[in-house]
């Protein structure tokens, strides 16, 4: 039975008959048998890496290109991903230097190809969520045309966006170029996210000092606060911050746009290493514009003292006439310390200082920009008091010198947060923010206000010449960005807020403490 059941699976003949006998030899063996099932084991093991060694061999790379592959290269192109292609909008200067019209070529509405193997967007920096806190004011009753409009009588100009399109309507004429590449600015953020920005009407003022008194407001049966935008706000105002208009360039003094210029700063700090640098305290500026820059004049190196300072006045039309080569602001990180100041309020010059790889000294400020409200006392800067500022720089000098390492790692922290948390995407990013959480709160649909005029990247750029229009060049946007903005965090919680001001009011009180124990411990050995 078993015969006749063998040869039915096997087939006729003597081949059936052949392999029946084999097997039942082994059946009734069990020392062939288990040999049978060994040898069966080892041809398949065989076969399988034989496949393997052929397919590494076929990619073109044998063992070395599996090895190289193990260390995160893939064994072959992966021809079902999907490579996007830009589609680039240059300028188009139709009528040269008179170009009035906007091309409208320019997509006003764009959504990237979905690609599922991109990485998710990252958490915007921490100074983001001070946007909550700027649009606090209006929480509750949301932004009406009435609030806008009683905001015109300082403002520089009127911005109105509808359908992605950008129509100015100028009142007053701002400083120099601030209200040209402010705008410039804008026009940028709507290219790099079109019909991202929802519609919405503000009021800029391009004038350094903010003016919202929050005193004004906090009165029974007084109005709620006219949103402004300005580049700089206090504690004291509810004036709301936005990114200056350095961050697009500044002709007047040969200044490049952030993106050329972060590039310039990190390549200004490899040049000369912290410790071979100057063992001072530098600052160049114009001491005019402020009392307290005057009063820092007076900690500058004389014959009768030294605190420790190099001070430098900058005469900016004799800069100019020497084709700015003393003010390139790469060449300035040769000391080991940068004092920043402000002047008539916050000052344009922090974030160029900042990004030097030298330890800060940041004079007690009046006034915040938009970003330095994430900066850490003793992490990114050391505090200096404004009402003690000789002896406070000719301590924290004389400190530095003394602890190089914990100096370096603060001169490098604040390099880092400006190159890292500072790059120009987080500018655009926290522009987005800002204006799609304002936009959040209004209680009107905006519309092209009576004079208004439409901006574009053309009618802009197209009639400038020289410095100007080379800086719109450079930082023209030119096509739409393929990922999605940085995620904005949370808002701060009460509490949360508190421990963040307190740990930093914590941190200036200790150096303010260590400076007066220091200079006491001097007049005692006097």
């Amino acid at each position: 039975m078993l015969q006749r059941q063998s040869s039915n699976v096997h087939g006729p003949g003597h081949s059936g008959h052949f392999t029946d006998t084999i097997w039942r030899q082994f059946i009734q063996s069990p020392a062939k048998s288990y040999a049978l099932f060994a040898f069966i084991f080892l041809l398949l093991v065989g076969a399988l890496i034989s496949r393997r060694l052929l397919d590494s061999t076929a990619l073109g790379g044998g063992t070395n290109k599996k090895l190289r592959d193990r260390k995160g290269q893939t064994d072959a192109p992966d021809i079902t991903k999907k490579h996007y292609y830009k589609t680039e909008y240059p300028l188009k200067c139709t009528h040269g230097n008179n170009t009035k019209t906007c091309p409208g070529t320019y997509p006003t509405s764009y959504t990237p190809e979905e690609d599922h193997d991109s990485p998710l967007a990252p958490t915007c920096p921490d100074y983001f969520r001070w946007i909550h806190e700027d649009l606090r004011p209006w929480a509750r009753t949301g932004i009406t045309r009435e609030m806008v409009e009683r905001a015109n009588e300082t403002a520089n100009f009127r911005l109105v966006i509808v359908k992605g399109r950008a129509y100015v309507k100028r009142n007053i004429k701002a400083f120099q170029s601030r209200d040209t590449f402010t705008l410039w600015g804008i026009l940028q953020l709507l290219r790099r996210y079109p019909g991202k920005i929802p519609d919405l009407d503000l009021m800029f003022d391009c004038v350094d000092w903010p003016i919202l008194l929050k005193s004004n407001y906090s009165v029974p049966g007084a109005p709620a606060p006219p949103p402004l935008f300005r580049y700089c706000t206090n504690d004291q105002t509810f004036d709301i911050v936005f990114p200056d208009w350095s961050f697009w360039g500044w002709p007047e003094v040969n200044i490049k746009s952030w993106g050329k210029i972060l590039k310039d700063l990190e390549e200004g700090n490899r040049r000369m290493n912290w410790t071979d640098r100057e063992p001072y305290a530098y600052w160049k500026g114009n001491p005019v514009v402020a009392s307290s820059r005057q009063d820092l004049m007076k900690c500058n190196v004389s014959e009768g003292q030294e605190w420790n300072a190099r001070l430098y006045v900058q005469d900016w039309k004799r800069e100019k006439q020497k084709g700015y080569k003393q003010s390139e602001l790469a060449s300035q990180c040769k000391h080991r310390f940068k004092i920043y100041i402000e002047g008539s309020a916050w000052s344009v010059s922090e974030k160029y200082i900042l990004a030097c790889d030298s330890v800060t000294l940041y004079v007690t400020p009046n006034y915040t920009d938009f970003f330095t409200r994430g900066l850490i006392p003793m992490h990114h800067f050391w505090p200096i008091n404004v009402y003690d500022k000789c002896r406070s720089i000719k301590f924290a000098v004389d400190w530095g010198n003394n602890h190089t390492g914990k100096a370096q790692e603060i001169g490098r922290a604040a390099s880092r947060f400006i190159q890292e948390e500072l790059k120009m995407d987080y500018v655009y990013d926290y522009m987005f923010h800002l204006l799609n959480q304002y936009s959040k709160l209004f209680r009107y649909q905006p519309t092209i206000p009576t004079g208004a005029v439409e901006y574009c990247a053309e009618t802009m750029a197209c009639p400038e010449e020289g410095m100007a229009r080379k800086l719109m060049e450079e930082s023209l946007e030119q096509s739409p960005k393929e990922t999605s903005p940085c995620t904005l965090p949370p808002p701060f919680d009460p509490s949360s807020l508190y421990d963040v001001l307190r740990e930093k009011e914590n941190s200036i009180l200790q150096v303010e403490s260590w400076v007066k124990a220091y200079w006491e411990n001097q007049t005692n050995q006097s």
